[in-house]
């Protein structure tokens, strides 16, 4: 645990030297709190189209753009027959993943973003993609400085 917290001290140092120079620091400061950014956990209950990996694919992008985020890679797996899917995006600012179970109808996924994005932007595109009956959400912030 001191190893993660030395990081963390050596990421907050290398930030303050970054800024008067060369690159930007993708750490973000949001009403007093300094982190790395913000990663939203996401159980949606009573879901459709959680089968689909054309059309999960398709609402994770839509969610993902609407965050702010830019879009490098996406891989989606479908456990077939009538099975599930697993997939990821890759996203400059870091990722959305999700975990399927259809003869559920549940969704397990997490969306993590730094920088200027707003994770918050993806729900309703994740409330129109699936139409949950019910949305469970966690909020963790990421690389807490200090």
């Amino acid at each position: 645990m001191d190893t993660l917290v030395r990081l963390g001290d050596a990421l907050t140092s290398d930030a303050q030297n970054i800024t008067h120079g060369e690159q930007k620091d993708y750490f973000v400061e949001r009403n007093g709190v300094r982190y790395a950014g913000t990663h939203l956990i996401i159980d949606l209950w009573g879901a459709t189209n959680l089968g689909d990996p054309g059309h999960i694919d398709a609402v994770l992008r839509e969610a993902a753009i609407a965050t702010g985020a830019t879009i490098l890679h996406g891989h989606f797996h479908h456990f077939s027959p009538n099975g599930g899917v697993s997939g990821v995006l890759v996203l400059a600012e870091s990722h959305v993943s999700i975990h399927t179970w259809p003869e559920r109808d549940y969704a397990a996924l997490d969306i993590f973003v730094c920088g200027d994005c707003d994770p918050y932007k993806a729900i309703e595109h994740l409330k129109r993609g699936f139409l949950p009956e019910r949305v469970q959400l966690a909020e963790h912030k990421r690389g807490l400085v200090g």
